[in-house]
Parts: structure tokens; sequence; C-alpha cells
């Protein structure tokens, strides 16, 4: 039985991505910070997961979560860097902590776990790397200006190292969602739901599960040729 370690899977995106692999037979560990209560309940209603609480921007946190994990299922075979925090506003508006913050978590957060996962994955010659990105870090968003460079920092960091460890075996690939159905998105006024239906192809706002099915087909074997490829589920809102 193959083990994934989902970062920030107490919520969200997370927490679809959590539940899809558990119903498929996967030993999963939920990494979450601060939702215990969420991450809780997620791990009660299946008996393949387990929970551990750590900072993806702390070292020796990501360090003690893999050594868990290690010791509780065995060696990951599959790393989701889902972590993941926002910063809305304009540039010039933006303090030096709030910009640090979404660069550590976004980006320090992915480079810290793959960097702390990845000798486990040499060793064996084998493993995937799916990182979380945005349809911001494809094409920008104005207010949004530290989020969108951090998630287009996530999109280099997939296609660079999907070249440096691709002849070991293990395939590295990135998801840039549009805009989905969370908690975040859930506090849009109806006209401004209204507007975004109206610029989407395909006249719907994305679900959380409709990640969880891309990301999944990622960490199969049916999509073992697949590697430094940004896959954008966003109803065509960007082509």
């Amino acid at each position: 039985m193959k083990t994934v370690l989902v970062t920030g899977g107490s919520r969200g995106i997370g927490k679809a991505i959590v539940e899809k692999f558990a119903k498929n037979g996967y030993n999963v560990i939920l990494n979450y910070n601060k939702s215990l209560e969420a991450a809780q309940k997620i791990e009660n209603e299946f008996k393949n997961i387990k929970i551990f609480k750590a900072d993806v921007t702390n070292r020796k946190e990501v360090q003690a979560m893999i050594d868990y994990t290690n010791s509780i299922f065995g060696e990951i075979d599959i790393l989701i860097n889902n972590a993941g925090t926002g910063c809305t506003g304009l540039l010039q508006d933006i303090t030096v902590e709030e910009w640090q913050d979404v660069f550590n978590v976004n980006m320090n957060g992915v480079f810290n776990c793959t960097q702390i996962v990845l000798p486990q994955m040499l060793k064996k010659h084998c493993g995937k790397i799916i990182n979380i990105s945005s349809i911001w870090g494809m094409v920008g968003a104005s207010c949004e200006v530290a989020y969108s460079a951090s998630k287009a920092a996530v999109i280099g960091f997939t296609k660079a190292l999907a070249k440096e460890i691709g002849p070991s075996g293990i395939t590295v690939n990135a998801i840039a969602p549009g805009i989905i159905m969370t908690d975040m998105v859930s506090q849009y006024t109806l006209e401004e739901f209204e507007d975004i239906r109206n610029q989407i192809p395909l006249g719907e706002i994305g679900s959380t599960i409709d990640i969880a099915n891309a990301v999944f087909f990622l960490a199969s074997e049916e999509a073992n040729y697949i590697t430094g490829q940004i896959i954008s589920p966003n109803g065509g809102w960007v082509i």
C-alpha cells in the first residue's frame, strides 16, 4: 500500500485530496498547522489516515513529520505540497512581514518538504511530487502580487526539479487551480459570482473534487510519462 503525505490537508482543496486518496486505499498523512479540530474529524472517518501538526516553514517540524510518517506507514511514495496562504491588497500597502509570510509558506514550505522527502525517493529510484500552484501563478492577479509571485515560483521550481530528478525515475508536476469553491471564495457576493461565471467558458466555478481528481491522476501509474507539467483545471478561463 502506497503512502501519501498531503500538506495543508485539513480544509478546502487539501481535504478533498486527502479524502480522495484515503477512499482509494492509500495510507495518508494529513499535515495541518492550526486546524486541529478539522484534521481530527477527517482522521476519525478513515482508518488509513494519520494526522500530524507541523509548520511547513519550520525545518525541524517537517523533519519530525517525515520521521513520524516513516515510522507509521513507511517511506513516502507521493508528496503533495498543498499548504498555502494568501495576501490581498495593493503592493504599496503590503508589509514586509506579509510578503515574507506568503513566500515562506507557499514557496519555502514546498522547498522544505521536498528536500527532506527527496533522499528516500532517490534511494528507491521512484516517487511522485505534486505541487499546488494557482492560475494566478500563470497569469498574475491584480491586488495579489505576493500570492501570484509565490505561486509562479512554485511553477518554476516544478519545471526545474522535474528536469533534475527525472533521470532518477521521479516525476514532478503542478496543479494550477482556477477559481475553486472554498471558504475563501464563498465570501464573494452574488454579483461577483455571476461575473466570474460569465468569464468561464464552462460556466461553472470549480469544486475541490475537480482538483483532487487531477492530483490523483498525476499520482497514478497512468501518469508515469508526465513530468514537468502545469495542469490548470480552470473551466477554460485561462487557455
